[in-house]
């Protein structure tokens, strides 16, 4: 079908060379009729040419369909930036390969460049990440002696803030992550017990419970990207939870399900809640909500090969649920 397609686009592209040939076959013939010629002294040069003609033709379709095989080639990014353009035949095609090639090393400057700034930037926030910290440990160790309302406030506003820390990390490496994923077989309930265990101060500030029951869920994941991922879904559930608690339990073999009575959900809003960016309704509420949280969660979880979906009910909560039975990654 390729070749057919192939072929036909290219007699339309010669056929008025190919009109024009026949023209001046036609005006030979009459003109051979005029003089009265005899019929042998026409067809002999006529078919002659018709097969020089026929021959060039040949070997003009078949110039083109290798171009087009070549330009097929170039189809795949990497081709198209690196691999060389097919020879040119024409004057034509070689201002069209100029253009082509001048447009590659603009679009590889342009990138280059693109690229130094985004590394600049990643440089710096790390920076920043990792000098904001030293200030945040000395408030803690100075908290960690206090036990009082306000040191527990404060103590509560500092694990926030952490976690802002965290989450400016990790969407700045999400691109340039892939390297640093080391998947193991891992019980996932000790996550869980630990990113619980680091929101026990907001629970008791909240005066909200949580029930945990046992998933016995062993997973091949990143234990440090799944405990993200955890720590962002407990996090929006405290968020928007003002009575009642949180639950955490197994739904089914192989899924893990974290449910809140918070505000819930608008069902308009909870197709795009994993959007960047997306606050919603339930969002606006909150002056701080950012959208970023569950954005994340989705990248970190699309990376790990689990699935992630929502559902929710204004008014009643909402229930995020991680599908470990998806792809397995292969374990290194």
């Amino acid at each position: 079908m390729d070749g057919e397609r192939i072929f036909s686009k290219w007699l339309r592209s010669r056929g008025g060379v190919i009109a024009a040939c026949l023209a001046f076959a036609g005006l030979l013939a009459a003109s051979f009729y005029l003089y009265r010629l005899p019929l042998l002294a026409v067809l002999y040069p006529s078919g002659l040419c018709t097969a020089l003609g026929l021959l060039l033709l040949a070997l003009d379709y078949a110039r083109t369909a290798r171009q087009h095989e070549a330009y097929l080639r170039l189809h795949a990014p990497a081709a198209a930036r690196q691999s060389a353009l097919p020879p040119p035949g024409t004057v034509e095609e070689a201002d069209a390969a100029a253009v082509i090639t001048r447009l590659r090393q603009e679009l590889t400057n342009a990138e280059d460049a693109a690229q130094r700034r985004y590394d600049n930037m990643v440089e710096y926030y790390t920076l920043w990440a990792h000098q904001i910290k030293t200030p945040l440990a000395a408030m803690r160790l100075t908290l960690s002696g206090e036990d009082s309302p306000a040191a527990r406030t404060l103590g509560v506003e500092l694990a926030r803030t952490e976690r802002y820390v965290d989450m400016v990390m990790t969407y700045l490496r999400l691109d340039g992550a892939k390297g640093d994923y080391v998947f193991r077989e891992t019980a996932v309930d000790p996550l869980v017990r630990e990113a619980v265990k680091r929101f026990s101060g907001e629970f008791i500030a909240k005066h909200l419970k949580v029930e945990i029951v046992e998933s016995g869920i062993v997973a091949v994941t990143d234990a440090k990207w799944l405990s993200f991922v955890l720590e962002q879904l407990l996090s929006n559930a405290l968020k928007y939870t003002h009575t009642g608690g949180v639950r955490i339990w197994s739904p089914e073999p192989g899924k893990l399900s974290i449910g809140d009575s918070g505000i819930g959900i608008a069902p308009e809003d909870l197709p795009r809640i994993f959007e960047r960016g997306y606050t919603g309704g339930s969002g606006r509420t909150d002056a701080h909500s950012s959208g970023i949280g569950l954005y994340l969660c989705r990248r970190v979880c699309g990376l790990l090969g689990v699935g992630l979906t929502a559902t929710s009910a204004v008014g009643v909560g909402t229930t995020v649920t991680l599908d470990f039975t998806q792809r397995r990654p292969r374990i290194e």
